[in-house]
C-alpha cells in the first residue's frame, strides 16, 4: 500500500467505525413514584422517530441510535409526561423513570377539537379524557352511557344502546328523542361515524365500544363550531388502539344479569404487534348476546364488529388503514304509563323496572307499497328492532414535508344500513274509543259512511288462537252524535285494563353510501402553528317508512290480537291478519332519497404571543347541499285490498306512491369563528377562555317530517350558536382540577309538534315555530388523591338553562286551522336540562385489589316547554371490585344502578294515542289529576363478572 493511500484508508476506517460502533442501545425502565412497572407507556425519540412501548415489567428497548443529542418523551394515560434531552455517545445507556400520576390526564396529549396535537393542559377549551381503566370500570349499555362520566354533558341512555340523547352546555332543543345527537359529532379517530342525521337514524347506531377502543375525548361546544362537520355543540371522539413494536393484546369474556335475572353474554378481544420492515398492525371486535335490561320474549341485542388497522411507520411520518364491519341487531326501550302528576308511580300494573310495554315476537309480511304490481313484501319482526350494518374502511397519512410543513389526509369511505321493524308509541286505547276499530283502515272509509268495522268484535290471542273476548263497540260512534261514548262486552271475557295499545307496527328501511375527507396542512414557525385545509362529506342516502297499525294488549307483558267482527247475520271481517296487523301501511309512508354534499375550508393559527401565552384564531366556511325527493302517496283503491278479498280489510288502506315526486335543491352557506386564549401561569397550572360563533344547518328530518302530500317549497333556517367559555386547570402532586364557565346561546330553533287528528284520522307535524334559548352554568372536574391508594373524583355541572324567546303552535287536537293557536313560552325553563347533575367517586387500589364506589345525581328537570310537569331528581350508584389472580389473569365485578333506583329519565305526554309532551299544561293536569302519562325510567340493576387475560 502506497504512503498515499494508507492515511486515507485509516481516515476512512474511522470514520466507518464511528457510523457503525456510534450506533448504540437505549434501555429503559418506567415506574409509578410507588415503583410499580408501567406496562404500555409510549416511548419516542425525536428527530430520530423511533419509538417503543414498556413489556409487562416496565422495561423498554430503543436500538441503532446515532450519536447525538435527542429529545426523549414517555407517555402513559393517567401519569403526567415526561419529556428531556438526553445526550448518546459511543455507548449503550440504560436509564430509570418515575412518571407522577396524572389525576385528570392533564398533561397528556389531546387531538380533538384541535388542529394539532395539543398538551391539554395547554388547551384553550374544556377537554376531558376517558382512558382504557375508566372504560373498563363500566357495564356500557350504549355509547351514551359511557359519556355519563363527561362534565357539561347531558346523556339519556334510558332507551338502551340507542334511541339516546347527548347534549351539553344547554344546546339542547333539537335534540329530540329520535333525533338525540343533533348538535354533537360522534367520531371514531378523528372522523364522523356518520354524515348524516334524521328520525330514527343517528350515529349511535353504527358505533359500539369494546377494548380496541383505547380512549375517548370530549369536548363540549368550543373549537368544535371550527374542527368539526356541522357540529358546533361538542366532539366525543373514540380513539382505537394504536401499534406496539411487540406483540400483546387482552381477551376478555363477561356474562351478567340485568333486570329480573336477565342474562348478558359477551366476548371481546384486541391484539397487535409488527410485521415486519417498519409494519404494524391492530386487530379486535366482540360478540355479544343480551336478553335486555327488562322483559320481553325476545333477545332484546345481538350481534357485533371486527376493527383493524395497518400501519407503515417511516422517519417522515406514518401510512395508515383501517377499517371496520358491524352486524348488529339491538332494539329500544319505550315508556311506561304512570298516575299521580306530583309523585309518578307505575300505573296498569306495570313496573318502572322490568316493564317493556312492546310487541311480542312474531313474523308476518307486509305488502311493500312501493311495489304492489310485484307482490313485493316486507317481514315485519319487532324481535329483530334494528339492524344496523356498516362498512367503514379508510386511509390515514401524515407526512413530514421539511422547513416545518408537514401534511395529513384522515379519508374514510362507508356503506350502511340500518333497518328498523319495532313498534312505535304504546299509549292506552280504551274499548270505548272509536279508534280501536278506526285505526284498522283508512279515516275516509269510516267517514264516507262505512262502518263495517264497527259492531260484535272478537279478540283472540293470535298465538294461541284462543278467545279473550267480544266486545260491542258500536256505542263508541257516539262521539260523533254528540254523545258519550260507550262499549259492552258480550260473554265473560275481559280484555285487560278494558283497552288495548295504541301502536304501530313501524317499518324503516335506511341505507347510505359515504364519502369522509379531511386534508391538513401545517407550518411550524417560531412563534405560529398555522393549520389550514378541506373536510368535506358525500352521502347517498335513501329512507322508507311505512307504518301499520298492530291490535296488542294494555298489560305488562303484551300480547297480539288477532281481531275480527262478527255481526249477526254478516259475513265475518278481519280487522287484522292472524299475527294482529292491521291496517297494512295505511299510517306512515315516506319514500325519499338525498344526495348530501358538505364542504369546509379552514384555517388556525396558533400565536405564540409570549413564552406561556397563546391565542388561537379560527375560521372555517361550510356548505351543505341536500338535493332530493320525496314521494306522493295515497291509499290504494283496489277492490278488495291487496289480496282482492273484501272479508280482509286489513290490507284495503295501504299508502302507494301516486307517481308524483316533490323535488328539492337546497344549500346552506356559513362562516363559523372561534377565537381562544390560554396562559400557563405555571408549570402546571392554566387559564383559558374561548368565545365561537357556529351555526347547525337542518338535518334530513326536516324534509322527512314537515311536508306531507305538499311541495317542499322552502329551506330550513340555519341555527346560530354563540358560545363563550373561561376556565383554569390546576395539576398539583395529589389534587388535580378543572373548571370552565360557560353561556350559551341558541336562536333560530325551528320547533313543531307530532299531532294526530282523531276526526279525520290524520297523522301531521304543526306548523315550525323558530325561537331560542340561553344556558349560563359552571362545570368542574376534580381528583383527590387522599393516600396512593385511595382517590376521591368529584366533577359536575351547575346551570341555568333558560327559553328566551319561545313559543308552541297549538292545533287545537285536528288538522283544521280554524281553532289553532300560538301559546307564547318565553322565559321558561328550558325542558330535559337539569339545574345540578354531578358524579362522586372514590377508588380504592393495592396490591392486587381495587375497588370503586360512584354517586351519580341528576337533578329536577322540566318535562316540557311548559313547565308544567317536573322529573325528579335521581340517584343511581355504580360499584365495582377487582382482583388480579395472577400477572396475566385478572376479575372484575361490576355493578350499575346499584340500588335499583327507579329514577325518571324522559316524559312523553299523555297516555293517549297521539299525544307529545308539549300538550301537557297546567291547565290540562288541573282538568285531569288522576290521567295517566307516559314515563321512561331510568335502566334497573345489572352485574356483569369480567375476566381479562392479557397476553
Amino acid at each position: 500500500m502506497s504512503k498515499v493511500t494508507f492515511p486515507l484508508f485509516l481516515v476512512l476506517f474511522f470514520t466507518l467505525s464511528a457510523t457503525v460502533f456510534g450506533q448504540v442501545e437505549v434501555n429503559g425502565l418506567v415506574n409509578d413514584t410507588s415503583g410499580k412497572p408501567l406496562a404500555g407507556a409510549t416511548i419516542s425519540l425525536e428527530p430520530s422517530n423511533q419509538f417503543t412501548s414498556t413489556d409487562r415489567d416496565g422495561n423498554f428497548k430503543l436500538s441503532n441510535i446515532d450519536s447525538g443529542d435527542y429529545s426523549l418523551r414517555i407517555s402513559y394515560l393517567g401519569f403526567k409526561t415526561y419529556s428531556d434531552t438526553i445526550s448518546i455517545g459511543a455507548e449503550n445507556i440504560s436509564l430509570t423513570f418515575e412518571l407522577e400520576a396524572d389525576l385528570l390526564n392533564l398533561q397528556n396529549v389531546v387531538v380533538t377539537g384541535n388542529f394539532d396535537p395539543r398538551v391539554q393542559l395547554e388547551s384553550s377549551t374544556a377537554v376531558t379524557t376517558l382512558g382504557s381503566a375508566a372504560l373498563q370500570r363500566t357495564f356500557s349499555r350504549g355509547t351514551a352511557d359511557v359519556l355519563q362520566a363527561i362534565p357539561g354533558t347531558f346523556t339519556d341512555p334510558s332507551a338502551g344502546e340507542v334511541f339516546t340523547k347527548v347534549y351539553s352546555r344547554g344546546i339542547s332543543a333539537s335534540a329530540e328523542d329520535d333525533l338525540g345527537w343533533y348538535y354533537v359529532s360522534l367520531q371514531e379517530d378523528g372522523l364522523p361515524v356518520s354524515l348524516v342525521q334524521h328520525s330514527y337514524y343517528t350515529p349511535e347506531l353504527f358505533h359500539r365500544l369494546d377494548l380496541t377502543t383505547e380512549k375517548v375525548e370530549g369536548i363540549r361546544g368550543g373549537s368544535a363550531a371550527i374542527t368539526a362537520l356541522n357540529a358546533p355543540g361538542g366532539i366525543y371522539n373514540f380513539i382505537s388502539k394504536g401499534i406496539s413494536k411487540d406483540f400483546e393484546g387482552k381477551a376478555q369474556v363477561q356474562g351478567g344479569l340485568q333486570g329480573e335475572s336477565n342474562p348478558y353474554y359477551r366476548a371481546d378481544v384486541v391484539f397487535s404487534g409488527p410485521l415486519g420492515n417498519n409494519w404494524f398492525y391492530s386487530a379486535g371486535g366482540h360478540y355479544r348476546r343480551d336478553d335486555g335490561a327488562r322483559n320481553t320474549d325476545f333477545t332484546f341485542s345481538k350481534g357485533g364488529q371486527a376493527k383493524f388497522n395497518l400501519t407503515k411507520i417511516n422517519d417522515k411520518g406514518y401510512f395508515k388503514f383501517y377499517g371496520k364491519i358491524l352486524d348488529d341487531f339491538t332494539n329500544r326501550w319505550t315508556g311506561v304509563a304512570a298516575t299521580n302528576w306530583n309523585d309518578p308511580q307505575a300505573a296498569f300494573g306495570q313496573d318502572f323496572n322490568t316493564t317493556a310495554l312492546m310487541m311480542p315476537s312474531f313474523n308476518t309480511p307486509i305488502p311493500d307499497g312501493r311495489r304492489l304490481a310485484e307482490g313485493a313484501t316486507n317481514d315485519f319482526d319487532p324481535s329483530q328492532g334494528v339492524h344496523a350494518q356498516d362498512r367503514a374502511f379508510g386511509v390515514d397519512l401524515l407526512q413530514d414535508l421539511g422547513n416545518g410543513w408537514s401534511v395529513r389526509n384522515n379519508l374514510k369511505f362507508s356503506r350502511k344500513a340500518a333497518n328498523w321493524q319495532t313498534s312505535i308509541s304504546n299509549n292506552f286505547v280504551s274499548l270505548d274509543d272509536f279508534l280501536v276499530s278506526g285505526l284498522s283502515r283508512d279515516f275516509g272509509i269510516l267517514f264516507g259512511g262505512d262502518f263495517s268495522a264497527f259492531g260484535n268484535l272478537v279478540f283472540r290471542d293470535a298465538k294461541t288462537g284462543s278467545e279473550i273476548a267480544q266486545v260491542n263497540n258500536f256505542g263508541s260512534l257516539g262521539i260523533f252524535q254528540g254523545q258519550a261514548p260507550s262499549f259492552e262486552y258480550i260473554g265473560s271475557g275481559r280484555l285487560p285494563n278494558d283497552g288495548i295499545m295504541g301502536t304501530a307496527a313501524w317499518y324503516n328501511d335506511n341505507s347510505a353510501k359515504e364519502w369522509m375527507d379531511q386534508l391538513t396542512f401545517r407550518k411550524r414557525a417560531e412563534n405560529h402553528d398555522l393549520n389550514f385545509g378541506l373536510a368535506g362529506g358525500f352521502s347517498n342516502s335513501s329512507l322508507f317508512t311505512q307504518g301499520s297499525f298492530g291490535y296488542v294488549t294494555y298489560e305488562p307483558n303484551p300480547r297480539m290480537l288477532s281481531v275480527t267482527v262478527e255481526n249477526p247475520g254478516e259475513p265475518v271481517l278481519s280487522l287484522s291478519d292472524e299475527n294482529g296487523v292491521s291496517n297494512y301501511g295505511g299510517l306512515f309512508f315516506v319514500n325519499s332519497r338525498v344526495e348530501v354534499s358538505q364542504i369546509a375550508a379552514f384555517v388556525n393559527d396558533r400565536w405564540k404571543i409570549a413564552e406561556k401565552f397563546h391565542l388561537d384564531l379560527g375560521l372555517r366556511y361550510e356548505t351543505i347541499q341536500h338535493k332530493g325527493s320525496k314521494d306522493r302517496f295515497s291509499p290504494f283503491d283496489g277492490s278488495g285490498g291487496v289480496d282482492g278479498d273484501t272479508s280482509t280489510l286489513y290490507d284495503s288502506s295501504i299508502f302507494v306512491p301516486t307517481g308524483e315526486r316533490d323535488e328539492f335543491d337546497y344549500n346552506y352557506a356559513y362562516l363559523s369563528h372561534s377565537i381562544g386564549l390560554n396562559y400557563k401561569f405555571q408549570d402546571d397550572a392554566a387559564l383559558f377562555a374561548r368565545f365561537s360563533g357556529g351555526n347547525k344547518a337542518p338535518e334530513l328530518d326536516y324534509y322527512y317530517n314537515n311536508f306531507s302530500n305538499v311541495p317542499i317549497n322552502q329551506k330550513g333556517e340555519v341555527q346560530k350558536i354563540n358560545q363563550l367559555e373561561m376556565g383554569l386547570k390546576w395539576n398539583l402532586s395529589n389534587f388535580s382540577f378543572t373548571t370552565t364557565a360557560f353561556w350559551s346561546q341558541l336562536r333560530n330553533i325551528g320547533v313543531n309538534n307530532f299531532e294526530f287528528d282523531e276526526g279525520s284520522g290524520t297523522v301531521f307535524y304543526t306548523p315550525i315555530q323558530f325561537n331560542g334559548s340561553r344556558t349560563i352554568g359552571l362545570e368542574w372536574e376534580s381528583v383527590y388523591s387522599l393516600t396512593s391508594n385511595l382517590k376521591l373524583a368529584f366533577n359536575g355541572t351547575l346551570q341555568n338553562p333558560i327559553a328566551t324567546d319561545w313559543t308552541i303552535y297549538d292545533a287545537g287536537g285536528s288538522v283544521e286551522t280554524e281553532d289553532d293557536s300560538v301559546v307564547d313560552y318565553s322565559d321558561n325553563v328550558l325542558p330535559f336540562n337539569p339545574k345540578v347533575m354531578f358524579n362522586l367517586g372514590t377508588e380504592y387500589q393495592k396490591n392486587k385489589f381495587d375497588a370503586f364506589l360512584r354517586w351519580q345525581f341528576m337533578g329536577e328537570r322540566e318535562g316540557n316547554i311548559a313547565n308544567a310537569f317536573q322529573l325528579p331528581s335521581y340517584s343511581i350508584f355504580n360499584l365495582g371490585l377487582g382482583y388480579s389472580i395472577s400477572k396475566n389473569l385478572s376479575a372484575n365485578l361490576v355493578v350499575t344502578n346499584l340500588f335499583n333506583s327507579e329514577g325518571l329519565a324522559n316524559f312523553f305526554g299523555a297516555n293517549s294515542f297521539g299525544a307529545n309532551a308539549n300538550g301537557t299544561t297546567s291547565d290540562f293536569i288541573q282538568a285531569n289529576p288522576d290521567s295517566s302519562f307516559v314515563v321512561v325510567p331510568v335502566l334497573p340493576r345489572g352485574s356483569l363478572l369480567k375476566l381479562s387475560y392479557t397476553f
